[in-house]
């Protein structure tokens, strides 16, 4: 009566299928030639009014885990056998895949300059999915019906025709590709019908004399600067004649390699070993390399990097006066050898030791951020704990020391979900950050661990109700908790930008927020990329408004790159209100009869909805600028983002259009970010042996209040505390806390001020000798600044 139908399994949700036999004793499935256990099936039965016969029907769940599970020569497969007095009967056998839809399309319409009646043809491939996607084309944003136009088609293998060019043809297209599991979108194209010569053909006089006489002045200077070299080296090789010998500079031989040094004095910190010490950490660098100068007065852009990259060999010499108070005097010696654009491999850690305080980031190129398809990292962590964290993205790990038991070990992961979320959020609700999965979630552990998420809210209590979610094994998403609510199953803390949850279960989280009021804010981060397009007169800029978390700009510089993009300006953060006003994007001050930006595109605006509900979805708008002659190389511009009655940013675009005349905009990246994996004592800032001293002072309870209560309020943790009074040690749940919140910057001052504060430092720990401290201790304070 009824057959199991071919299904596809969308994001985590299992499929049914069904099964209706009449008349029939039993129905089982069997699914890749194996019977599916009895225990699995559900069955209903009826009767037929007609015949007055049994009819039974039954049904199975087949999960995401089953299908992936599965390998064999053909796709996943069930069927069902009904029996009776009469004999068995078969079913066809259903099919179930994986439903997807991949994020970018295999080819993107390209813009063109057709003249009136001329054809119009469009490209488009869209992403690979199944089931596969289906294509509609847009026109400015709204749909294209050529059942209502006959001079287009859109029936052509995905392209769209346009038979006859007229006037109002010129437009944006973009082509939209869809299934059951989501939507993509192209770039746009735009196209321009004319009824004259374009633009690019006619040369302005006044541009050609100029470009003559650019040349000729140029040709010129040569000849001059080539003879005033001459006899130059002539007046020199005579000069030194007098000496009996033929003297040449010595820099001429080694490519104008010299050797330089300088030293560098910095503050150092107050310490939580003795607070009253002030060391001085003198950095002494010898460098031997191509002298390289940059502009004195942009102190910002003369970074470490871009005296490093240039140079065959480094040394770099670190010593501590303060390690030597300690007993420790072997100096720390780094060695590397530099390559074109990057630090060298290997030798990160030396060159944090040189920076400031403050600078607890290092300068890397674009093009060294991470490009895998999928955000995961592993690591095997054992009973001393450590740290896990994706490059990045602003998520870690923290596995404290003691959670795992002894003598046990686990291969623990991270991953990111990429491209749409399978939470959707309820009513007005918002997803803040990445949905974020640890793992494997059979781990048992006897300590809370702390998993640190990035959000782009602006934290007001008074404007944002956030919620931490939870998917259970059935795919559904749970609300843990709320941040104002009052709970004992797990705890957290909410910094600017990120958010620090101690928990006792593996799984996958996100973060949901519920706007309160109007003046609730969504940091936004503001990108500008560039690249030239397939004409060799165009230039096409992209501008993003993404979530501003650094696992959402990975995503867009990850799909860049594979664009060939290349970033214009440094990213700018832009606060948008959820008030309902749109956000306008638009190219100002574009250079007159130098470029000239293309119909329709100079101003854009985006609906409030599109922005606010963005639900991990990086937002961009594509710009079309045009160069009159080939002989411009300069682009110079602005971009302004606004939201209506809201923020602005302004973005200056100074570049050149050829990739090797193009600075490259450096990026700041975290200093772990080429050590995902760090395990035992190394991962954490404070010794574990001074923890201990702490922890066996502040867990006892005492009548002056002095115990963990005051440690959480001196390091701003000063509600839900009932959470810490259920743990065996809540003072070490607090320093894991605190781990967690300072794993970049490490601030041991802000804590050591804290037991200062409290009175209980300066017998217990401040009086602490070197010999007290174990040597494992001084290896990893070394690291770690102490």
């Amino acid at each position: 009566m009824q057959e199991p139908d071919d299904a596809y399994i969308i994001k985590s949700n299992p499929i049914a299928l069904r099964c209706k036999a009449m008349p029939a004793m039993q129905i089982f499935f069997k699914c890749n030639g194996e019977w599916v256990h009895q225990n699995e099936h559900v069955s209903e039965e009826s009767m037929d009014e007609s015949t007055g016969l049994k009819v039974r029907e039954v049904f199975i769940n087949v999960t995401r885990q089953q299908v992936e599970d599965f390998h064999g020569p053909e796709d996943y497969w069930c069927q069902c056998v009904a029996w009776s007095h009469l004999g068995t009967s078969k079913s066809r056998k259903a099919s179930v895949r994986i439903a997807y839809l991949r994020k970018n399309f295999e080819q993107d319409p390209q813009g063109k300059e057709v003249p009136i009646e001329g054809m119009i043809v469009l490209h488009c491939r869209p992403p690979e999915g199944v089931p596969a996607a289906e294509v509609e084309w847009l026109k400015n944003e709204e749909p294209i019906d050529s059942n209502q136009d006959e001079n287009i088609d859109t029936r052509a293998d995905h392209n769209l025709i346009i038979r006859q060019a007229r006037l109002s043809d010129s437009g944006n297209y973009t082509c939209m590709a869809a299934n059951i599991v989501a939507k993509r979108r192209s770039m746009s194209a735009t196209v321009v019908v004319y009824d004259k010569k374009p633009l690019h053909e006619i040369k302005p006089q006044n541009i050609e004399n100029a470009s003559d006489i650019a040349l000729y002045s140029g040709l010129g200077a040569a000849v001059i600067a080539v003879a005033v070299l001459v006899v130059g080296i002539t007046l020199y090789r005579r000069s030194q004649s007098e000496y009996g010998v033929d003297v040449i500079d010595s820099s001429a031989l080694t490519g104008g390699f010299q050797t330089f040094n300088f030293k560098t004095v910095r503050q150092g910190n107050s310490l939580l070993l003795n607070s009253s010490m002030q060391p001085d950490l003198t950095v002494s660098r010898t460098y031997s390399g191509p002298i390289c100068l940059q502009d004195p007065m942009d102190k910002e852009l003369m970074t470490e990097s871009s005296l490093f990259n240039p140079l065959s060999d480094i040394k770099v010499k670190v010593q501590s006066s303060f390690m030597v108070s300690l007993g420790v005097t072997e100096r720390a010696e780094y060695h590397g050898k530099a390559h074109s654009g990057t630090f060298p491999h290997g030798n990160n850690r030396g060159f944090t030791t040189i920076h400031a305080r403050n600078k607890t980031t290092y300068i890397q190129n674009l093009s060294s951020l991470s490009t895998r398809s999928e955000l995961r990292t592993t690591g095997i962590f054992g009973h001393l704990g450590g740290r896990l964290v994706m490059p990045n993205t602003g998520v870690s790990l923290l596995i404290p020391h003691g959670a795992i038991p002894e003598e046990s070990s686990w291969e623990i992961y991270l991953t990111i979900s990429q491209g749409e979320s399978s939470l959707q959020p309820e009513g007005t609700e918002v997803l803040l950050g990445p949905e974020v999965t640890c793992g494997p979630p059979d781990v048992t552990v006897t300590t809370p661990f702390a998993l640190t998420i990035p959000h782009c809210a602006e934290v007001n209590s008074q404007h944002w109700n956030i919620h931490l979610k939870k998917r259970t094994q059935q795919g559904k998403w749970e609300e843990v908790m709320s941040m104002e609510e009052e709970t004992t199953s797990c705890y957290c803390l909410l910094d600017p930008y990120a958010c620090h949850i101690l928990l006792d279960s593996f799984g996958t989280y996100a973060l949901a927020g519920e706007p309160i009021s109007d003046c609730a804010v969504k940091q936004l981060k503001v990108a500008v990329f560039g690249c030239m397009s397939c004409n060799s007169l165009d230039y096409n800029l992209r501008v993003y408004c993404m979530d501003n978390t650094p696992c959402a700009f990975q995503e867009v510089v990850s799909g860049e790159r594979h664009q060939g993009g290349q970033l214009l300006e440094e990213p700018k953060l832009l606060h948008f209100k959820g008030n309902t006003f749109s956000l306008q994007i638009s190219v100002l001050d574009i250079p007159p009869f130098l470029w000239r930006i293309k119909p329709f595109t100079a101003c854009q605006e985006v609906p409030f909805s599109r922005v606010w509900c963005s639900n991990q979805q990086p937002l961009h708008c594509a710009f079309s600028l045009e160069r009159y002659t080939p002989a411009t190389t300069q682009l110079s511009c602005k971009i302004c983002v606004r939201q209506v009655k809201g923020h602005e940013q302004i973005l200056q675009i100074q570049t050149s259009i050829l990739e090797n005349e193009r600075e490259t905009i450096t990026l700041f990246a975290r200093e772990d970010s080429n050590f995902p994996t760090q395990t035992g004592p190394k991962a954490f800032k404070i010794p574990y042996s001074i923890r201990q001293r702490i922890c066996a002072t502040f867990d006892t309870p005492n009548a002056k209040g002095k115990d963990w209560q005051m440690l959480a309020q001196k390091n701003s943790i000063n509600r839900n505390l009932s959470y810490f009074a259920t743990q065996s040690s809540p003072s070490a749940v607090i320093l894991d806390l605190w781990e967690a919140r300072h794993q970049h910057d490490g601030d041991l001052d802000s804590l050591a001020c804290a037991l200062e504060e409290i009175g209980r430092t300066h017998s217990k720990i401040s009086n602490i000798t070197e010999t007290q401290i174990e040597e494992t201790d001084f290896s990893y304070s070394r690291q770690n600044g102490l």
